[in-house]
């Protein structure tokens, strides 16, 4: 049997045994969550539909504006960057 002086070290040692135990439980449990999520996570993205396909380039040609108008376009690029006219004297 174990006598009073040697009780309070074999408890000690028990909730240290104890302590461990509990804690390498509750590490287990918490790595074998995270696989199962991680695992479902794969399940889902495999049934997942895949994206839509993107649409094909724009091939039509359009003219730029100042060829649609006729325009000068280093008249408006001077005009647009505050630059001089010209036509004045």
């Amino acid at each position: 049997m174990l006598g009073p002086e040697k009780l309070p070290r074999v408890v000690s040692e028990v909730g240290r045994w104890v302590g461990r135990a509990r804690a390498m439980a509750r590490q287990f449990r918490e790595q074998l969550e995270e696989e199962v999520q991680l695992e479902e996570a794969r399940k889902a993205q495999r049934n997942a539909p895949p994206p839509p396909p993107e649409p094909p380039p724009d091939t039509t040609h359009r003219d730029p504006p100042y060829q649609a108008t006729g325009a000068d376009p280093t008249a408006t690029r001077a005009t647009q960057a505050g630059g001089a006219d010209e036509r004045r004297t």
